[in-house]
């Protein structure tokens, strides 16, 4: 970690961090806009992992020091080092249980940042291609890490969930083209398969493109040579793992569970929210927003499908509701909607900065997960903030299903939050900008963004309005089926579904798949995102309900006071703080 001086403040202390983890994930340094970070991947070992977990326990004991200083006490110092405080804490409690020892996921693992990586890299110029070179030939390196810290956990007894891994084995079969030689394999019978190349890591027999060599084809000419070797060594290293996880780890953690108990998901949940939850208050309280928004629901079902139940009427959405044909049709749909969105709330429910305005509509690479997401602005907005719809292969798109979508991952949800935090990072900590963020702080603003944006009246129609509550209601379903399952609670006895039985993931499955009102294809990538990310899942009502409960504060206050509270005024002021854990954001918000 750089030196700091023995007078360094809280934010001193922070920025330092920043700069020293970006040294240790170039990735981090990729997404904030850092050129020297291009041609560069983490170490994924485990002395990769505890390198990081040095460096949070070394900037902790400087935060120890910071916060005796005269000063700290100050409003910027005092929620900078609350927020560093909370953050490396609860950060460091996982590396201390192993968890990066079997970080399998169909979200969010290592393999999933070499792969993503790519799509935020600069790609304007021959200088651009040619990192792009460096860091496609670091892959086998940085993936035989993330191999060793898996070997590592099978043999301290820490296995990742049998789900999470088979659904990993799939992605990587499709992302470095290895589905084809598998379809080939199927087809031609054991007894064909050459037992002297079997494992080994060399690109797909089966005649299919990786998703690197279609990455590389935009390219220049003059460095096209080297950026298909670069691609191939990438695709080796992609079929290797694929070949390993599918025939050693996936076997040995077969008889494993995938759900994690109550100790382990406590420690996740304090990772993702930031507090100390109390998990059956909070499955409690799912199941509370459960039984209103099905209520609603059904009202505003009846309108569009007389006497039909909320499923049947989105499933006569599907088939005969208002949609968009083609896939860049559909980009451009959505980018329209967030144009008109910054048109119609800048000014008049927030204060926007010119550079916040600019957000762009993406579609995302073949082989993302079934939900929709935002990657923010690089740190000097050369790249936008973006938002990315996985198409599934699908060209058409009802749009009812992706109004509130959007006005959650772009306009006035993550782009606003995130790009504004990298617009004011001079009155903040470069770390309360970028890498300090807190799930449920993010998450929770971005539903609480299409909540506010059914206040303004943006979502006039039943189908826009039913569209926006299936939403809500998916979020619900989270709470309740994401603590239920890694707990084994049972299911109230009020509810319409299998009262009283303790669940289970394919109860959970089936719950889910009918009360979330998407198709099956969706429902399993859920599922599986759930099992293997525990506790992430449930920020998002937690989080809302934390803005919603600051908010009120705030304006009970004012009221208090004989004041007006000024929604527009509060909105900039909670967006420019910067992020924190849960309790500590209703407490901040609610002074404002």
């Amino acid at each position: 970690m750089p030196e700091t001086p023995s007078s360094a403040l809280p934010r001193q202390i922070a920025d330092a961090y920043v700069d020293a983890l970006i040294d240790l994930d170039p990735v981090a340094g990729t997404y904030l806009g850092v050129p020297e970070s291009a041609g560069r991947l983490p170490d994924f070992s485990p002395a990769g992992l505890e390198a990081t977990a040095a460096l949070t326990r070394a900037t902790l004991a400087r935060l120890d020091l910071a916060e005796g200083l005269p000063g700290a006490a100050a409003d910027q110092e005092r929620r900078c080092a609350r927020l560093l405080r909370e953050r490396l804490t609860a950060s460091l409690a996982v590396h201390e249980a192993g968890e990066g020892l079997r970080a399998v996921s169909n979200l969010r693992s290592p393999v999933h940042s070499v792969r993503s990586v790519f799509t935020v890299m600069a790609t304007e110029s021959k200088a651009d291609w040619a990192a792009v070179a460096e860091r496609l030939r670091a892959v086998p390196e940085a993936l035989g890490g993330y191999r060793a810290a898996l070997t590592l956990g099978l043999e301290r007894g820490l296995p990742a969930g049998p789900r999470a891994t088979a659904a990993v084995v799939g992605q990587l079969a499709k992302w470095s083209g290895a589905a084809d030689a598998e379809d080939t394999r199927a087809t031609k019978g054991a007894a064909e398969q050459d037992g002297s190349t079997a494992g080994a890591a060399k690109p797909p027999a089966g005649g299919g493109r990786s998703w690197f060599e279609d990455f590389v084809s935009g390219g220049p000419d003059d460095l096209r040579a080297e950026l298909e070797d670069a691609a191939q060594v990438a695709t080796a290293a992609f079929v290797g793992l694929h070949d390993w996880m599918r025939d050693v780890y996936a076997p040995a953690i077969a008889s494993a569970p995938d759900t994690v108990g109550r100790e382990r998901y406590a420690r996740w949940s304090r990772y993702f929210l930031g507090i100390d939850l109390d998990l059956d208050d909070a499955y409690a309280y799912g199941w509370s927003e459960f039984h209103r928004l099905l209520d609603e629901m059904r009202t505003e079902a009846d309108k569009i499908l007389p006497g039909a139940d909320p499923w049947e009427a989105i499933a006569h959405l599907d088939e005969h509701g208002t949609h968009i044909e083609g896939v860049e049709e559909v980009r451009l749909w959505l980018q329209k909607l967030m144009d008109e969105a910054v048109e119609a709330l800048d000014g008049t429910h927030f204060e926007l900065a010119e550079r916040v305005r600019k957000v762009e509509s993406r579609i995302a690479p073949v082989g993302s997960a079934a939900a929709p997401y935002y990657t923010g602005p690089s740190e000097d907005f050369s790249r936008p903030g973006q938002t990315w719809l996985p198409t599934m292969g699908k060209t058409r798109f009802p749009v009812y299903d992706l109004v509130s979508t959007w006005y959650h991952e772009g306009v006035p949800g993550h782009h606003l939050q995130l790009a504004q935090w990298a617009h004011v990072a001079d009155q903040l900590s470069r770390y309360q900008a970028t890498v300090g963020g807190v799930s449920a702080n993010v998450e929770g603003w971005a539903l609480y963004a299409e909540r506010l944006m059914d206040e303004l009246g943006f979502l006039p129609d039943p189908e826009r309005r039913l569209g926006y509550l299936n939403a809500q209601m998916m979020r619900a379903c989270r709470v309740i089926i994401d603590i239920g399952m890694h707990l084994g609670l049972a299911i109230p006895a009020d509810s319409p579904f299998h009262p009283g039985e303790p669940w289970t993931p394919a109860l959970a499955q089936e719950f889910f798949g009918h009360y979330a009102g998407h198709p099956a294809e969706f429902v399993e990538s859920e599922l599986t995102r759930y099992l293997s990310v525990p506790g992430q899942a449930i920020g998002y009502k937690l989080g809302e309900r934390a803005w919603l409960q600051g908010r009120e504060n705030a304006r009970a206050a004012r009221a208090a006071r004989g004041e007006v509270f000024d929604a527009k005024a509060w909105h900039m002021a909670a967006l420019s703080q910067g992020s924190l854990g849960l309790d500590d954001l209703v407490d901040e918000l609610s002074r404002l």
